[in-house]
């Protein structure tokens, strides 16, 4: 089997756990203004694949690039890295 390279892995905060085995994950992060050279805060979110169901809203999750499973899923939970208090 071919390598394919390193897959992208991001690290976000779960923001939506309504779905079964989806998670909504938001990732920060920072953006250098064209003309102020001031940092600013942006945001996205992803749909990410959760087979166990274990994440919560508040866990810091490692979510990792993949294929298609679902319309706007592209994404899958590698490792809940923080639990939410």
């Amino acid at each position: 089997m071919k390598e394919r390279g390193m897959k992208r892995q991001l690290v976000g905060t779960v923001v939506s756990d309504r779905m079964e085995k989806t998670v909504v994950v938001r990732v920060e992060r920072l953006v250098l203004h064209p003309l102020y050279k001031k940092y600013i805060r942006r945001h996205t979110k992803f749909s990410a694949h959760d087979e166990e169901n274990a994440c919560r809203v508040g866990d810091k999750v490692l979510i990792t690039d993949s294929r298609p499973l679902s319309k706007t899923k592209r994404w899958r939970v590698s490792s809940i890295l923080e639990k939410a208090v």
